[in-house]
């Protein structure tokens, strides 16, 4: 892999070859991206949408919404840090127009929008909808599907969704987001198809990034950066785009501090205890006295944050560029803080975050409740869909079907467009939106 290549302008729909030098300064379009995904129906959603806590009433705890922020400006200062570096390796980008901005800009995009895909109530949403076609009342479409389309399905992920979200409408190069190539490489952090299944251990094949319905521009998007095939044969799988490396540690370095943080402020995690894990990862840049002066828990704690994450963004940009080379030749496959000098501390952490505010009853309750929601709307609305291309809806059916946005009342022939644009839906649903809507179809309107 080549840098030229990696930081396309490209959009959808382009016909003449967009020029770094011929940029406008005051406004790139590695900014525009940025600025597009701010604007987005999909990103606003975030702000009622689970990061930690379900449906939390305090007003510190993290949504989707300043997780991604947070993760964006991490992102950037990630993306600035290394792209000075790599100007000064290869000089022909600098002369091409490329600027270590261009680096903190494509990744605080994608940053931004790493979680744009996500359902209503955190991961167990993913797992909801997976779960409602592989145990529950969606299993009878299989035979109807392929094995891919089936895999999308019943490990639904949020990663494939948000590809679909981002690129949606762009088969049309004139509505969608129309993100650049490049931002588009970076946010994929799983450039591979849900089949086969985790079949090695490297950092791609954890997840997958696309659906089957976004093969073909995932394809042409992947080929136009030209990322490295994983494989040979019909199962698709690329190395990352290199930036999609800093993306996900700065995604890493958020949800492991912040989250932490989150759960001393709330009492699940004792002060004492926790400050003793964050000062390990910041004993070499704590000033004493000025943490001693510190009155109260919250600025003790914010303190330390910043300085952990601060910490954490110059290792992580320290592994990145001396694995730089491996990673454009492809054969680099850990995330880069399991590589850094702090991955022990950092694991103690994640530890106690599981067992003190992941798995705490005020998470479980929430998540059981939001199983049984996301199970009820996916019933409702994919029979109201499929009964309505079969020419057999019901009244109720006919009345569940007006309540899907017009985008979503397509009555597409393929079986699997249909139900995933349904999945889709309420994937898009808001925490509050879908407990509402579910009321609502269950008869506790008034």
């Amino acid at each position: 892999m080549n840098w030229e290549q990696l930081l396309s302008l490209k959009r959808a729909g382009d016909t003449a070859q967009r020029l770094r030098k011929n940029q406008n300064e005051t406004r790139l379009g590695f900014e525009v991206d940025f600025d597009r995904i701010v604007f987005s129906s999909s990103f606003r959603s975030l702000q009622d949408k689970t990061q930690v806590i379900p449906l939390s009433q305090t007003d510190f705890v993290h949504t989707r919404l300043t997780h991604s922020m947070e993760v964006s400006v991490v992102g950037r200062s990630l993306g600035r840090i290394v792209g000075q570096k790599i100007i000064e390796k290869y000089p022909h980008l600098k002369e091409q127009g490329y600027t270590f901005n261009d680096f903190g800009a494509i990744v605080a995009a994608a940053a931004l929008s790493h979680d744009i895909g996500n359902p209503p109530f955190g991961h167990s949403g993913e797992k909801a909808i997976g779960e409602y076609f592989k145990t529950g009342e969606g299993k009878l479409f299989q035979e109807d599907l392929t094995a891919k389309q089936w895999q999308d399905l019943i490990d639904f992920e949020g990663n494939a969704n948000g590809f679909k979200i981002l690129t949606e409408g762009n088969a049309r190069a004139t509505s969608g987001l129309r993100l650049s190539y490049a931002t588009l490489g970076a946010f994929m952090k799983y450039p591979k198809e849900s089949l086969p299944k985790k079949p090695t251990k490297h950092i791609v094949d954890k997840k997958f990034g696309f659906f089957q319905s976004e093969k073909e521009f995932f394809c042409e998007v992947a080929h136009d950066l030209g990322l490295k095939s994983m494989r040979q044969g019909n199962d698709l799988a690329f190395h990352r785009h290199p930036l999609s490396f800093l993306v996900e540690a700065a995604d890493d370095i958020c949800y492991t501090i912040i989250d932490f943080e989150d759960g001393i402020n709330l009492g699940l995690i004792d002060e004492e205890f926790a400050l003793e894990y964050l000062i390990k990862l910041v004993k070499d840049t704590i000033d004493t006295p000025k943490y001693h002066s510190l009155q109260n828990k919250k600025d003790r704690v914010s303190y330390l944050r910043a300085l952990a994450i601060g910490t954490l963004i110059n290792e992580a940009a320290a592994v990145f560029l001396e694995n730089e080379s491996l990673i454009l030749e492809g054969a680099y496959g850990v995330s880069l803080l399991d590589k850094c000098k702090y991955e022990a501390q950092i694991n103690d952490i994640i530890q106690i975050s599981v067992s003190k505010i992941y798995n705490s009853v005020d998470v479980i309750e929430k998540e059981v409740a939001g199983y049984k929601i996301i199970a009820d709307l996916l019933e409702v609305f994919v029979k109201a869909i499929n009964h309505t291309f079969e020419g057999t809806a019901s009244n109720y059916d006919q009345l569940i079907f007006k309540l899907l946005p017009e985008n979503c009342q397509r009555l597409d022939a393929n079986v699997y467009d249909r139900i995933l644009m349904v999945c889709g839906f309420i994937a898009s649903m808001s925490d509050g939106y879908a407990i509402l809507l579910h009321k609502k179809i269950k008869g506790y309107f008034m």
